[in-house]
């Protein structure tokens, strides 16, 4: 990984998963990292990290966010925005599903009031996930949204260019996002991805590493890079 020294990074949701595994990469390769959360909790990890509290979905938050760190370099966004809609399509309360899409808003929004605020040569990256592109039981809504971030990616990076944007497309990955526990945990990870071609659940770091990539990789953009242990080709 190249020196970061100089750099200054936003990571929204950074204090938990794919976010804190993130920002903490970032930091330790020597770039200023502002993790936001909307609980703005320390937790483990968090050392050398500056902690800002805001909720994606408050612009108004987001705007002064931005301008207190104007000129900042990367943009990171691995905030759910909210509750998702999981459950049999036919079932499903219609409001649920409409509410899975503050991910999204959430995006749209420090998207659209961050990046003018970032450095010229910066870039984003934003979260979508494997449901995008692969049908299973129960993920209507959260494959509908991803398939909206993804497009959308592809869509911003002919408008902000210079500035840069990618995303990464998770598939099952070991992450608080879960509630389980012990075994029972275990159990949901082995049986959901017992069908992949790596037969496990991801590590919130091999998400984050790929995440890193798109941010230091000056040559691409409007690009979805898969990190799913094989998910979606199988």
């Amino acid at each position: 990984m190249s020196n970061l020294n100089g750099k200054k990074a936003i990571v929204f949701g950074g204090t938990s998963g794919i976010g804190l595994e993130t920002a903490k990469i970032l930091a330790e390769a020597g770039a200023e990292v502002v993790a936001v959360s909307r609980r703005g909790s320390l937790g483990e990890g968090n050392e050398g990290m500056t902690i800002e509290i805001a909720d994606v979905l408050d612009r108004e938050a987001l705007e002064s966010l931005f301008e207190k760190h104007a000129g900042f370099d990367f943009l990171v966004n691995a905030a759910t925005g909210g509750a998702r809609a999981i459950g049999p399509f036919l079932e499903m309360d219609l409001d649920g599903f409409q509410g899975s899409f503050a991910k999204l808003w959430g995006y749209v929004n420090t998207v659209r009031l961050g990046t003018p605020k970032m450095a010229k040569g910066g870039a984003i990256v934003l979260l979508s996930g494997y449901p995008a592109r692969k049908w299973r039981p129960g993920v209507l809504a959260i494959g509908t949204v991803g398939n909206a971030v993804e497009g959308f990616i592809k869509m911003a990076a002919n408008e902000i260019a210079p500035v840069r944007i990618n995303g990464v497309s998770p598939g099952l990955v070991d992450t608080p996002m879960f509630p389980m526990e012990g075994e029972a945990r275990q159990d949901y990870f082995s049986d959901t991805t017992k069908n992949n071609l790596i037969p496990r659940a991801g590590k919130p770091e091999e998400v984050a590493s790929a995440v890193v990539f798109l941010l230091e990789n000056q040559f691409v953009t409007g690009t979805i890079v898969d990190v799913d242990g094989g998910a979606i080709v199988t």
